[in-house]
């Protein structure tokens, strides 16, 4: 059994340190019942999460499977710094206000995918605003400049004399002091993280906590296409809060050999089904298309439910198979008669009137299902279905 749970923590882990102390933690579980506690933060900077934040609760929700207590950690003292992790200049701070906003819309996300009975919810502010001016002062005696002036974004930046804030030397020294406090057993991370997960050991050392936490570090998950890192910036992401219809496209809308890579780090489903699964298609028994629905389905049922997912799958086959128009789109009033590139944004399925000129230029703009080809033409009064793509529709009606 302890093997069974190892291998399934294991699963698409990209480095973990101290497997020995997480082999210890399942034993004792096994033998006596024993819990242990599993730490993973995130700083609440944007209200939204996508699915490549999900790899970290996926793997957290694995944890809980076999005997952690989630400690789901929400930095809203740090996040007041933003996490210099591979940045190239100093984050803007966020207001207290805007925080806490996105602090709660975190906690309805995340029990989509963790068990509520096995996670305690944790702000590191109720800790490091007791910590007052003299223990800060303490905390950066624990480290030097020196080394902490090896971390790679902070050593480029020094070199190309790139401004660093104090505050945000602190930072490492803040997240592994949330270690400290809460006495984590393990605690995840992206692999970008590994300089502040590793501090949480240290830290751990320094203020004798009787233990050292073990660290996993889970890859970056790429985006919709499959080579840059899954961002909302980037417009690659398919977000938790995705309509049912735009998640399930979404997801559909990936490489063959991406699918696989989504079914390590986001199926529910064990590596053996995933195995044999994968046999099937080699064999030829399964088509590539009919198992990424079958993933498209997991994926959109789990954030919305079985009959969105199911809905989701017949209005895609009736879009895209049959080159039909979807049944609900949002709908715009506009004043004409306006320019095409301006009316595709004022109704939000283009983000710039250049982007929509580009698309124009490209052929992928259709209006009531016939392509766009004059990037100048004027909608006079009238009503039409504007087209973007496969998957982006508004109705406009134009005054």
């Amino acid at each position: 059994m302890i093997q069974e749970a190892l291998q399934e923590i294991q699963r698409g882990t990209a480095e973990i340190i101290d497997s020995e102390r997480i082999e210890k933690l399942l034993k004792a579980y096994f033998d006596e019942g024993k819990t242990y506690t599993v730490k993973a933060g995130f700083d609440p900077t944007a209200p939204d999460l996508h699915l490549g934040h999900t790899v970290l609760l996926h793997k957290l929700a694995t944890f809980q499977k076999f005997g952690a207590r989630i400690q789901f950690l929400i930095g809203d003292f740090t996040a007041q710094i933003g996490d210099p992790t591979g940045k190239s200049e100093t984050r803007k701070q966020l207001s207290p206000e805007q925080i806490q906003v996105n602090a709660e819309s975190y906690k309805t996300q995340v029990f989509k995918i963790l068990d509520p009975e096995k996670t305690d919810v944790v702000f590191n502010a109720t800790w490091l605003n007791e910590l007052g001016s003299v223990g800060m002062l303490e905390l950066t005696t624990t480290f030097n400049v020196a080394r902490m002036l090896e971390r790679d974004d902070f050593e480029k930046r020094y070199k190309s004399q790139t401004p660093i804030s104090i505050s945000e030397f602190m930072y490492p020294l803040l997240q592994g002091y949330d270690s400290v406090a809460l006495k984590s057993d393990i605690e995840l991370g992206g692999t970008d993280q590994k300089f502040n997960l590793l501090m949480g050991r240290h830290l751990q050392r320094t203020y004798a906590v009787g233990k050292e936490q073990a660290v996993l570090m889970m890859p970056i998950l790429e985006g919709l296409d499959g080579v840059q890192k899954m961002s909302k910036s980037l417009g690659n992401y398919i977000g938790v809060e995705d309509a049912p219809n735009d998640m399930f496209g979404k997801v559909l809308s990936i490489s063959d050999e991406l699918m696989w890579r989504y079914f390590e780090l986001l199926s529910a489903k064990s590596l053996k089904e995933i195995e044999e699964i994968k046999a099937g298609v080699r064999d030829g028994s399964l088509h590539p298309k009919k198992v990424k629905e079958s993933l498209a389905h997991e994926i959109t049922a789990r954030f919305h439910s079985e009959a969105a997912a199911t809905a989701a799958k017949s209005e895609f086959d009736k879009v895209h198979a049959k080159s039909q128009i979807p049944t609900d789109m949002a709908e715009f009033e506009l004043e004409g008669p306006i320019w095409i590139a301006k009316a595709l944004q004022e109704c939000k399925i283009e983000p710039s009137t250049s982007q929509a000129r580009r698309d124009i230029k490209q052929g992928a703009v259709k209006i009531d299902q016939v392509k766009v080809s004059d990037e100048q033409l004027q909608l006079e009064s009238g009503e039409y279905v504007l087209q973007v793509g496969k998957r982006k529709f508004a109705r406009a009606k134009v005054k």
